[in-house]
């Protein structure tokens, strides 16, 4: 809560200057939300009604790989996470430039994460619709919550910029050493199997209900400590872009030579410790946030250095809404207020154009939307 102060009663405290907000992060976020939101089935049905090459290539891009490598679309949610991270020192940070409490701002941090993790059970199972035992606890809310609450917290806490990266490198390590050293019953140490990994094991041992594919879950209890660093290397980047005494360029410079230096130890690292975004693990934390590194400069130089705005608008839209919009897909058909409204004229229409025009008109339904909550300054904040 805030409080205002009587002149003349109190000495005046120069207040740092407001850093600008970045274009960019939001539409990025918002150009992440929209693969997330249906934007993928583009891809998919040109690829299954037309037969087209390079149609069928992007539906594989856009699908995710059964269990090691990688593809674009595995970056899609730790990229989530990261710009989760990237946000938290403009938020975090002028709040704390401001003077406030580090107590205060924790207890927020962790009731935000406390929130996200309880939407995620709703989101999975609705309100009290299930049996325990059938319900679904892990899920892509709990795991931006909880893995978020952790990386803001180690901001708030670790004050040594050079000690939050010896937090990062350690969680790797610890987590690589986890993984490859403590025995599984059954299967013994080093096991990266669906039904060997000691990541199943313990989700098996402490989740109650059921797990995503039985013997796993992809947002269990224990991928979600490397996805800490992930929201971590988010927050190295974001600490970056806000510093004053670096020119755009130097900036630019530090996040591609970033980049480009997680890819390439990740992949070095694949040679003895899989990527796998199921298992979450070190070296899949180093490709996809290398890649998000990436895509972060490439927005940061079109959009807040190049000053080419106007095609941002559209991903802005569904980035300043990215939570009530993934929410809002399971209490609203939109499909079916799609099929609604276009339905009719898409008839007249033969294939490709009519399934092709089914996925736009249903993007084109969620976007509006979110549009409409965007005029009437209505946004989800948790």
């Amino acid at each position: 809560m805030q409080t205002s102060t009587v002149a003349g009663q109190e000495p005046a405290v120069a207040q740092p200057a407001p850093v600008r907000r970045l274009l960019s992060l939001d539409a990025l976020r918002g150009f992440d939300m929209f693969w997330i939101i249906g934007g993928e089935e583009i891809f998919h049905v040109l690829a299954k009604t037309t037969g087209w090459a390079w149609a069928i290539f992007m539906a594989d891009q856009f699908t995710h790989v059964d269990w090691n490598g990688f593809r674009p679309y595995d970056c899609i949610f730790p990229l989530f996470l990261f710009l989760a991270g990237v946000s938290t020192p403009y938020s975090l940070g002028s709040r704390l430039a401001r003077g406030d409490d580090r107590a205060m701002l924790a207890r927020k941090v962790i009731m935000r994460g406390m929130v996200l993790v309880l939407l995620g059970i709703i989101y999975n199972n609705g309100l009290f619709a299930r049996p325990l035992a059938e319900m679904r606890f892990p899920s892509v809310l709990a795991r931006i919550g909880l893995a978020g609450m952790f990386a803001q917290l180690i901001f708030l806490y670790v004050r040594s910029e050079r000690a939050r990266y010896g937090v990062f490198i350690g969680i790797l390590f610890l987590y690589w050493a986890l993984l490859m050293l403590v025995p599984v019953p059954g299967y013994g140490a080093g096991s990266l199997t669906m039904e060997g990994s000691l990541v199943g094991y313990v989700d098996q041992m402490v989740l109650p209900g059921r797990l995503y594919k039985v013997v796993h879950d992809p947002e269990g209890l224990l991928s979600t400590l490397p996805a800490i660093a992930t929201g971590l290397l988010g927050v190295f980047a974001g600490t970056v872009l806000r510093r004053r005494d670096l020119s755009d360029g130097r900036k630019l410079q530090q996040l591609v030579l970033a980049g480009v230096a997680c890819v390439a130890v990740g992949w070095l690292w694949n040679l003895v410790f899989p990527v796998n975004k199921n298992l979450w693990t070190s070296s899949f934390v180093l490709v996809a946030g290398g890649w998000s590194l990436l895509a972060l400069s490439l927005f940061y130089w079109i959009i807040d250095v190049q000053n080419l705005r106007r095609w941002t608008f559209f991903f802005v839209v569904i980035g300043m809404n990215s939570i009530l919009i993934y929410l809002a897909g399971e209490v609203i058909d939109f499909e079916h207020a799609a099929h609604y409204l276009f339905g009719g004229l898409l008839r007249f229409f033969s294939e490709p154009v009519r399934a092709l025009g089914g996925v736009l008109a249903f993007l084109a339904i969620k976007w509006g939307f979110l549009y409409f909550l965007y005029r009437k300054n209505v946004f989800l904040r948790v």
